[in-house]
């Protein structure tokens, strides 16, 4: 389900109707085309939605649900990375085979936590991927992509912003033509048990 929030994609003749209605303009939302569409998904947003809904995240069904009425040119992944974790090295390893282009940088000591600020490489490789796509999907909270989604926008690009609502900026979701809260996806994306 793609919930809509007030935007420039939302007319006004939408606005008053109840919250019904809007649900079933989201379904008929969610059939169309979207033509040719690039993923960029913000490694640390994502492990840290995930961890508040205390679910593993399958990608490759991620990336499905994502894709869902488009043909998907390229996947990004962008991540910090320690050299030193085999099990990481063995998850990128992973998404690397399954789809994803993985962007990385090491991570550096700040504060007392281990960072690695990734926001600027999102941002070039959307101004840069816009020729190339009719929709972006950004999975991302972070405010400061403002700029480019902005970017994108002006250009044409379709833009949709995936992020669980209480991590997610809201300047990003009113820019966006479309929202999804992870929340509400959250069963088609967990890992499922294995038997």
């Amino acid at each position: 389900m793609i919930q809509l929030v007030p935007s420039r994609s939302l007319s006004s003749s939408a606005q008053g109707h109840s919250a019904h209605e809007l649900l079933q303009e989201s379904h008929k939302i969610e059939r169309l085309d979207r033509g040719r569409v690039v993923v960029f998904i913000d490694g640390a947003s994502i492990f840290y939605a995930a961890m508040q809904m205390e679910i593993e995240i399958d990608y490759s069904r991620l990336l499905g649900r994502l894709t869902n009425g488009g043909h998907l040119i390229h996947a990004h992944f962008y991540t910090g990375v320690d050299p030193n974790n085999d099990k990481q090295q063995g998850f990128l390893h992973w998404m690397r085979c399954n789809g994803y282009r993985v962007i990385s940088r090491d991570l550096t000591q700040m504060s007392g936590s281990k960072k690695a600020n990734l926001n600027v490489e999102i941002a070039i490789d959307m101004m840069r991927l816009v020729p190339y796509c009719d929709t972006m999907i950004l999975v991302s909270g972070d405010g400061e992509l403002t700029p480019a989604l902005t970017f994108i926008t002006n250009q044409g690009v379709q833009s949709e912003v995936v992020g669980l609502r209480s991590m997610i900026s809201e300047q990003l979701i009113n820019l966006a033509d479309y929202y999804t809260d992870l929340a509400m996806i959250r069963q088609q994306i967990q890992k499922r048990m294995a038997y």
